[in-house]
């Protein structure tokens, strides 16, 4: 009997050790939806975070100054000439405090707004309406192509309205002169002005990329469980990749995608192996995370 025991110990324990590091990811993955609508969904409010961070830093002052701008204009139109006048100054304040506690600032954002463009569509799909899209306009038929091409695109659009400290301040202290001298007409189209001159930054967020870097990560998390099954979310995080290609999003940076890409190939080759994946997976997140800091922090050009 103690011989059996002796015997049995070792592997007792073991199975213990064994059930302490699986169960998490056992259960991490039975819990963690990792559908095509769940990571979709999630893609869509992981890029809107991108759009609160910056909601978070938008000056109170500025956005103050801006609405009492409007008020100023229709206090004018309606012949209130003194209540302008104030509202105006009290605009100028504030845009004096914005000035004062940034004045290297060149724009200072004052709305934030987010337009969503999903397309479900895989990646043999964009190919042919692609190729059907060059057809069209081989064949001279620039309207249907690009009502096809308006399409092709998914996507988060972060929206950032903006005003410009170098000329908006000094446009509402000159309303105010002409004001002054009497000139009302003149102030207005001053009002007009600064108003017009507020600017619009679009950070485009490709929705394939935020869905691979979701797949990638719900993968690290069940590689030791389910080989299969983080292979599979690898398989996908590839697609999702391809199809950020396809519609262009990756245009600037092909070195890196190519990179990325090879990377998930050797990470599927060593889970279906010997499965020493952590490095390989920690290696390829913090690729992914540089990968996404492109489009999440630069505008649009226009």
């Amino acid at each position: 009997m103690r011989i059996i025991k002796s015997y049995f110990k070792p592997w007792a324990i073991l199975w213990v050790i064994m059930c302490l590091v699986l169960t998490p990811n056992l259960l991490w993955a039975a819990k963690t939806d990792t559908s095509a609508s769940s990571i979709a969904k999630g893609a869509v409010e992981s890029a809107k975070k991108t759009a609160q961070n910056i909601q978070a830093k938008l000056s109170q002052d500025a956005i103050k100054a801006v609405a009492e701008t409007h008020q100023a204009l229709d206090l004018l139109n309606k012949g209130k000439i003194d209540e302008a006048v104030k509202v105006l100054q009290d605009a100028i304040g504030r845009l004096e405090v914005v000035l004062s506690a940034n004045p290297k600032l060149a724009f200072v954002p004052i709305n934030v707004s987010t337009v969503a463009f999903d397309l479900e569509a895989g990646p043999k799909e964009i190919q042919n309406t692609i190729n059907k899209i060059k057809k069209l306009l081989d064949e001279g038929d620039i309207q249907t192509a690009r009502h096809l091409l308006e399409n092709l695109q998914s996507e988060i659009d972060i929206i950032v309205e903006k005003i410009p400290l170098a000329t908006y301040p000094d446009t509402i202290k000159l309303a105010v002169k002409y004001i002054a001298n009497n000139k009302i007409e003149e102030a207005k189209t001053l009002l007009t002005t600064a108003l017009s001159s507020i600017v619009q930054d679009v950070i485009v967020i490709p929705l394939p990329i935020v869905r691979a870097d979701m797949l990638i990560q719900a993968a690290s998390k069940v590689a030791k469980a389910d080989k299969e099954k983080a292979v599979e979310l690898l398989n996908r995080a590839e697609r999702e990749l391809k199809i950020a290609k396809l519609l262009g999003y990756t245009k600037n940076y092909d070195k890196e995608y190519k990179e990325l890409v090879k990377q998930i190939e050797n990470l599927k080759k060593e889970i279906k192996g010997k499965n020493h994946s952590e490095k390989l997976f920690e290696k390829l997140l913090n690729k992914i995370k540089i990968f996404r800091k492109h489009f999440e922090a630069k505008p649009k050009e226009h």
